[in-house]
């Protein structure tokens, strides 16, 4: 990374789960514990139900909004301004939807999987960011014509955004140090990252708590909390040439 001209990194699930937030499964809590959230995500269940499904993504919404940037946010934050200020790219891929790394000062972010604070008509297409407090009605409405919002994130039997995953496959391939951390290495095109910037001759690391798919492929495996693999990773760094 010292020597590095361009890094990547793609976070996931495990990242988020350290500021607390449930991963898909266990936010079936309560109330909607009788339900399978993979009978949810789809654009099949949305037209089925929007009621039910806008008021659980809503609920996902505010949950998120509840919590705070961990340590692993903020670390990459601060490597982002740092490897830019001294010339470097520096690329953050992220296949959750909380924001999170917006909100610790990431910018910009590529969002694979969208987000759970942006929403979208379908009627008009017009995309609103929803920061406030939980919509009163459901599903909610388009202030602009009146049709119903739905979450901007990907539902399963949907595509990535066509965007977002060229910007990520485009960093893949040029980036010399490519980072996943915290995710299952399970999930396509998005596991498929790692492997590409293997291919075009990049470093690859994985930090994770477990073992992953890809665990045995890359150059370096750490195994751990990235809250707490991150801030040592950029202490370690606190002596190069891009002054950590």
């Amino acid at each position: 990374m010292r020597d590095a001209h361009h890094v990547t990194v793609m976070t996931g699930a495990g990242v988020s789960a350290e500021s607390g937030i449930p991963t898909f499964r266990d936010a079936m809590e309560g109330l909607w514990a009788r339900f399978d959230p993979m009978q949810l995500a789809t654009p099949e269940a949305f037209a089925a139900n929007p009621e039910l499904v806008t008021r659980w993504y809503d609920h996902r919404r505010m949950m998120c909004a509840a919590c705070d940037p961990n340590p692993a946010h903020e670390t990459l934050t601060h490597m982002q301004r740092v490897f830019t200020s001294s010339g470097c790219r520096f690329t953050l891929i992220t296949q959750n939807v909380d924001r999170l790394h917006q909100r610790a000062g990431s910018d910009p972010v590529i969002e694979l999987h969208g987000s759970l604070f942006m929403w979208r008509c379908t009627g008009c297409g017009r995309s609103t960011e929803q920061t406030g407090v939980a919509f009163e009605t459901y599903p909610p409405t388009c202030e602009a014509c009146g049709g119903c919002l739905r979450p901007g994130v990907v539902w399963f039997h949907e595509m990535l955004p066509e965007e977002a995953i060229g910007a990520a496959q485009q960093a893949a391939g040029a980036c010399d140090v490519f980072l996943s951390i915290g995710t299952s290495s399970m999930v396509y095109p998005a596991a498929g990252l790692v492997g590409a910037a293997h291919t075009r001759g990049a470093r690859t690391a994985e930090i994770n708590r477990d073992e992953t798919p890809i665990s045995g492929s890359v150059d370096w495996h750490l195994r751990g909390a990235a809250g707490r693999i991150l801030p040592a990773l950029a202490e370690s760094l606190s002596d190069s040439p891009k002054d950590f």
